[in-house]
């Protein structure tokens, strides 16, 4: 992939026809929040793969191919664990009242196909009944047609501990929300958009490096350097602390799981959509370890908008390879757009303070 470049905005906007909307809270025991990716108005084909031990998630059978329903209209990704899940029933009222749905009767007789996943959060502000319902799913969708609308001529999709990443946490440091694009050489755009809170790490151990940086496209993680060894041994003892005051040691600060989106501007079916989100989880088995636990819920969609061709079987396998080095790269943005987070219930720290060494000056 070295002979490939990013999108305009290096991000999910880059896809045209989708649009991603926020919504969250950081105080008074609040820490998560909300992100809603729009499909445009016609819908998209779209697939699922789901790898984790411990999945929260809606509507994901109707994207078996084996099923009716051939587009969705939107995919929630949401904090608050399975209360969350409610976030998409504000999406869905949102896109009825737009007249966005599957048809099934006379005019604004409609049923939007909302799919979801959520990651676990709950209780990172401090109170753990504080977590995402319908008003907060509205909120995300009406985000997305704010201004600036985000698409490739206004602007990358906001990235960092905004939305779903709000409380996230990646292997004892800050998770957060994070996106990346490619361009294929035929014209073929592939982008993803991920939600990194990860009950194993992004960093290797014994290094310090992010796993996701050996597979930027040119120049892109080029800030980054080796730590020093004692910002590694400061991270190793920090988290050996955790363990020895019984952080980790606790049931629900294991919990975690990672989810996104990949999406492209090409025609593919129900199953190479369902493709595409597998090959995503190898995208993500390269940026964390370990990956796919029992006390993750590791979750991926691909959205197709069908705006281009569909592929030849060569092209396919070129747009399978981008997806997943597009994921893998969009969680090592996403650990560096992290900022560190306290609260009543803990503090994490991000990867740019726990690994200063690991930056040029400035």
């Amino acid at each position: 992939m070295t002979d490939l470049q990013p999108g305009p905005t290096n991000s999910l906007a880059d896809v045209a026809g989708v649009r991603v909307g926020h919504a969250d809270r950081r105080a008074d025991g609040w820490l998560s929040g909300t992100t809603v990716v729009l499909a445009p108005e016609s819908g998209a084909v779209a697939g699922v793969d789901v790898r984790g031990g411990g999945p929260g998630t809606r509507e994901t059978d109707v994207l078996d191919p084996r099923n009716l329903v051939e587009r969705i209209h939107a995919v929630v990704l949401s904090g608050g664990s399975a209360f969350g899940l409610a976030a998409a029933d504000g999406v869905m009222q949102r896109l009825f009242e737009a007249g966005v749905g599957y048809p099934t009767g006379g005019p604004g007789e409609v049923v939007p196909i909302v799919p979801g996943a959520v990651i676990f959060d709950l209780g990172r502000g401090g109170d753990f009944t504080k977590r995402p319902g319908a008003a907060m799913g509205e909120e995300a969708y009406d985000a997305a047609f704010s201004e600036p609308a985000w698409s490739s001529a206004s602007g990358p999709v906001p990235i960092g501990g905004v939305g779903a990443g709000t409380g996230a946490v990646a292997g004892g440091l800050k998770g957060a929300v994070g996106s990346a694009s490619v361009v294929l050489a035929d014209g073929t755009t592939v982008a993803s958009l991920v939600v990194v809170n990860s009950s194993g790490s992004c960093v290797d151990p014994g290094t310090g490096e992010l796993y996701a940086a050996r597979f930027g496209l040119p120049g892109e993680f080029t800030e980054l350097l080796l730590p020093d060894q004692a910002d590694v041994a400061a991270a190793r003892a920090a988290a050996d602390a955790k363990v020895g005051a019984g952080g980790p040691a606790r049931l629900g600060a294991a919990f975690a799981t990672t989810i996104g989106v990949v999406a492209t501007d090409a025609t593919l079916t129900k199953a190479q959509c369902a493709k595409v989100s597998g090959i995503a989880h190898d995208g993500m088995a390269r940026a964390i370890r370990p990956v796919h636990t029992m006390f993750d819920g590791d979750t991926v969609f691909c959205l197709a908008t069908g705006d281009r061709e569909a592929p030849d079987p060569l092209a396919f396998h070129a747009l399978l390879d981008a997806g997943g080095d597009c994921f893998t790269r969009a969680i090592g943005i996403a650990i560096l757009a992290a900022e560190s987070v306290e609260t009543p219930a803990g503090r994490w720290r991000s990867y740019r303070d726990a690994f200063p060494s690991a930056f040029t000056a400035g």
